[in-house]
């Protein structure tokens, strides 16, 4: 886990992951599934299995509960730190594609994250991302959302630079395990109010078990990779394999490279 992606790329060409990543190039194997280095997996995918045509960069994409019942696709969660309007485009259009082929919703809602909804609202690569998404006919672009409603249902893809979308991801992860651990205290459990807190939100929690959404999807690769959290148990690791093999189903890749495909041509007329 410690080692340096260009160290892994360069020196590490025996190691599990490469070796699962090349038996997805040779077609021996659907999807490979990962619990390792983050970087490494990155760097070592688009390595062997190369990007997508019309794809700069891919993106890991997650898809987070909402109170609706259904999923919210959160993209770039950490692959680019920064990134130009161009690759949010691209991150918007294969969002959609998998909200479609894999949570089966149709026209997709796809928004962009910033810090206000007003148009007037977000640095420069915000805003000209938001007209590069208004203007594409292939996408169902609803305009912005704020960090508070990533779990209200408003949209079905939201979009960010890998930098904005790893520090949210986080940021609810942590407060997850904090309401976890305060509905725990032992002074709270003493009380009747406790005891009940405690009873409604485990039950609630059952539904709501992050194991059931562990795995990030790398997209805009030419075979399908599945990144799952490093800490992941046997119910969380088989929910990632299983994320891998809706996927293959869904024959994602082939999926994404015809819409960009589709977009790209409507750009060029």
């Amino acid at each position: 886990m410690g080692d340096k992606p260009i160290h892994a790329l360069r020196h590490l060409k025996d190691s599990s992951m490469r070796l699962a990543l090349d038996l997805v190039k040779q077609g021996e194997a659907d999807a490979c599934v990962s619990a390792g280095n983050t970087g490494a997996l990155m760097a070592m995918a688009k390595c062997v299995l190369k990007s997508l045509p019309g794809v700069d960069r891919p993106a890991l994409v997650k898809g987070l509960p909402h109170i609706q019942g259904g999923r919210t696709y959160l993209l770039d969660l950490g692959a680019n730190v920064s990134c130009d309007a161009d690759s949010l485009l691209q991150f918007a259009v294969m969002g959609a594609v998998v909200a479609e082929r894999v949570e089966g919703i149709s026209h997709p809602r796809v928004a962009l994250l910033n810090v206000g909804e007003e148009e007037i609202k977000g640095n420069d690569l915000v805003r000209h991302s938001a007209e590069l998404l208004g203007q594409c006919p292939a996408l169902n672009y609803i305009g912005y959302v704020e960090g508070n409603e990533l779990f209200t249902g408003k949209a079905d893809v939201i979009v960010c630079d890998g930098f904005v979308g790893n520090v949210a991801l986080k940021t609810a992860e942590g407060v997850a395990r904090m309401m976890g651990r305060m509905v725990g205290v032992e002074g709270a459990k003493r009380t009747f109010l406790g005891q009940l807190a405690s009873f409604l939100f485990k039950r609630r929690f059952k539904t709501l078990n992050p194991d059931q959404y562990n795995g990030a999807s790398l997209l805009g690769l030419r075979g399908i990779v599945v990144k799952s959290h490093g800490s992941a148990n046997e119910r969380a690791l088989c929910h990632a394999i299983m994320l891998a093999a809706e996927e293959v189903k869904a024959q994602l890749p082939a999926q994404i490279a015809d819409r960009l495909e589709t977009v790209l041509s409507d750009r060029d007329q």
